[in-house]
């Protein structure tokens, strides 16, 4: 079975479009969380995930903008998003965020696999670096772990107490371009497809990837959207600018 691994969308249309566009033929698509915040079209881009497929995880955003959680651990500029998309949602936009599920969520044709927002300890923890992710690994016995949350693409590998980080490579920052993680079996894995519509690594490009259950393979993506198009709609809808001059700096 071939996964799309879609994560931290944050309401940006345009790179939900483009990483859609570009993806390659897949059996099932899993959001790992976020789907709104930050972003100018809230309710558009739940229109275009909803018919996607049915495996869901709540991101923090999700479950802030619902009112699931208050706006204490948000900085300002998170928290005025979070308001404003509210405001914009619709009533069934609003109750379907709600209603999402808190992970791990697991698919019964994938033994081994879930799918977490934050950790499989903690939906809301930020595993960033290996030091982080080797409670996760060490207590949790699922083989591989797909999470979002840090819009960091790459993951976390764990033989026996012994932690390793990896980053996808790639040769340039204004083109569309792929990189493969080829998994061990003997090895636990926490693996992030990185953010669609913020990343924060330094590359503006959309992130996603795509996972072979059969070849136990890790496809890394990044595609290059409009910018401009979705900085427009934040400066717009009077929303931070930082928002929008972050989109093109990928931080």
């Amino acid at each position: 079975m071939r996964i799309l691994l879609l994560s931290d969308i944050h309401s940006n249309l345009e790179a939900l479009e483009a990483c859609l566009a570009a993806a390659p033929e897949h059996d099932l698509v899993v959001n790992l969380g976020d789907t709104v915040g930050y972003g100018g079209n809230p309710n558009e881009v739940i229109a275009r995930v909803k018919p996607l497929g049915s495996v869901f995880v709540r991101g923090n955003h999700d479950k802030a903008v619902s009112g699931l959680i208050n706006l204490e651990e948000f900085n300002p500029v998170a928290g005025l998003a979070t308001l404003w998309t509210r405001d914009q949602l619709t009533k069934a936009n609003l109750e379907w965020l709600g209603a999402l599920p808190q992970g791990p969520v697991r698919v019964a044709e994938l033994p081994g696999i879930q799918f977490v927002h934050g950790s499989a300890l903690d939906e809301d923890e930020y595993t960033v670096s290996v030091r982080d992710a080797i409670a996760p690994l060490i207590t949790n016995p699922v083989p591989i772990t797909f999470f979002g949350h840090t819009h960091l693409q790459g993951g976390f590998s764990l033989q026996g107490e012994i932690g390793e980080g990896y980053r996808p490579g790639y040769r340039t920052v204004g083109q569309p371009e792929s990189s493969d993680w080829r998994l061990r079996k003997d090895l636990r894995y926490l693996i992030n497809p990185g953010s669609v519509g913020q990343p924060r690594d330094g590359d503006w490009r959309a992130a996603f990837a795509v996972f072979d259950s059969e070849a136990w393979i890790v496809s890394f993506y990044r595609v290059p959207y409009n910018v401009r198009v979705a900085q427009e709609k934040i400066l717009a809808a009077n929303l931070p600018p930082r928002l929008a001059t972050r989109l093109a700096a990928g931080r």
